[in-house]
């Protein structure tokens, strides 16, 4: 049980981050088989939550023309397909929604194109953010007008209902990783001089409307999350004004936050090591007071276990590792000594031997 998440329990705090696929071939926004082979994949492992993908709240809201959208009844009922399977092995279903902002009508990660404007000509479209200021590579967007600030919120509550209803568990609101919410959050890609500019507080304004709304939309019993990027890594948004905004969303009606970093601009220095990202989880942790995740290159059960262990936080969220080892979850009990009984019974032959547990820690 994690606390704070309106009481909802999770067979373990091994998690899966959304994970872009770019895989909807006829851009219409409907996961398919490859979303169901590749999120199922992780639930069979022994994962305790399992997120989509970031998630388009409108078809503007794209990072590319091939990601999975919930705007409409046809992607909820493909969703709703895939969330059946996730709990028929156990694990939890979240939602990832999500508004790309400024860095929308991208091309595909797999594309050499990638991080540039796709043309209108091409199947690209206008994009909106906070401001008239655009992310390196890509197109001057569109400043959002009350009218436009106003359709987000709605979108987003919209999209979260809907994903309640196809099943999802949780939802989780993208404010991080330069999409549009971040760019509102940061100065660095907010020059408004209005209601939503300026102050760290109005900065703040556009999540918490989304939290309140969304909060309405799907009910007390859902847990509601939000991913931050903690740091812009620039200086201009840290974490304590993440962790001050996490304070204020945590009174909106948000439980949890998923802390990771960086995303608002390029050519920013990071330094890149295991757990890099869990000071900044830990810190918004204990300054407001929230229960959080932590991301980024956690590769060993003994670290992710040192991590939740130590308080540091209350789950870990695993996306590259996952993929090379989906099974992930189920190999950690294994070294780490736990008893579980959410083995998939079609695997049953292969779990190891509990005489090996210690050699398997000497290996890893």
């Amino acid at each position: 049980m994690i606390p704070g998440a309106n009481q909802t329990t999770f067979r373990n705090r091994v998690w899966v981050s959304p994970m872009c696929q770019y895989s909807c071939e006829d851009h219409d926004g409907i996961p398919g088989d490859w979303h169901l082979v590749h999120l199922g994949k992780f639930a069979s492992g022994g994962a305790g939550l399992v997120f989509s993908e970031a998630t388009a709240v409108s078809p503007e809201g794209r990072i590319t023309s091939e990601d999975t959208g919930l705007w409409n009844h046809d992607q909820a009922r493909a969703w709703s397909r895939i969330v059946d399977f996730l709990h028929t092995q156990g694990a939890a279903a979240g939602m990832q929604l999500s508004h790309a902002g400024r860095k929308a009508s991208d091309y595909r990660l797999f594309d050499p194109r990638e991080g540039s404007t796709k043309p209108i000509a091409e199947g690209g479209w206008r994009t909106f953010a906070p401001s008239a200021d655009a992310y390196p590579g890509f197109d001057v967007p569109e400043a959002l007008d009350g009218a436009g600030i106003e359709k987000v919120v709605e979108d987003h509550a919209v999209a979260a209902r809907r994903a309640v209803d196809a099943g999802f568990d949780v939802i989780e609101i993208h404010a991080a990783h330069g999409y549009l919410i971040h760019e509102f959050l940061s100065p660095m890609s907010n020059d408004r001089t209005d209601e939503y500019g300026g102050s760290l507080e109005n900065r703040a304004r556009l999540l918490l409307r989304i939290i309140r709304r969304v909060r309405k939309a799907i009910g007390d019993s859902v847990p509601l999350f939000v991913r931050f990027s903690a740091t812009d890594w620039a200086g201009e948004w840290n974490e304590e004004q993440a962790a001050q905004t996490a304070a204020w969303a945590h009174e909106s009606g948000a439980d949890f936050f998923d802390i990771s970093s960086g995303g608002l601009t390029d050519g920013i220095f990071i330094s890149v090591e295991p757990g890099y990202q869990v000071p900044l989880a830990e810190f918004v942790r204990t300054e407001a007071a929230v229960p959080v995740s932590a991301v980024g290159l956690i590769t060993t059960p003994e670290h992710a276990n040192g991590i939740v262990g130590s308080g540091r936080a209350d789950a870990v969220m695993l996306a590259r590792q996952m993929i090379r080892d989906p099974n992930f979850a189920l190999r950690a009990a294994h070294i780490l000594g736990a008893d579980i009984d959410y083995w998939p019974r079609q695997y049953l032959g292969a779990r190891w031997p509990r005489h090996e547990a210690s050699m398997a820690r000497e290996v890893v």
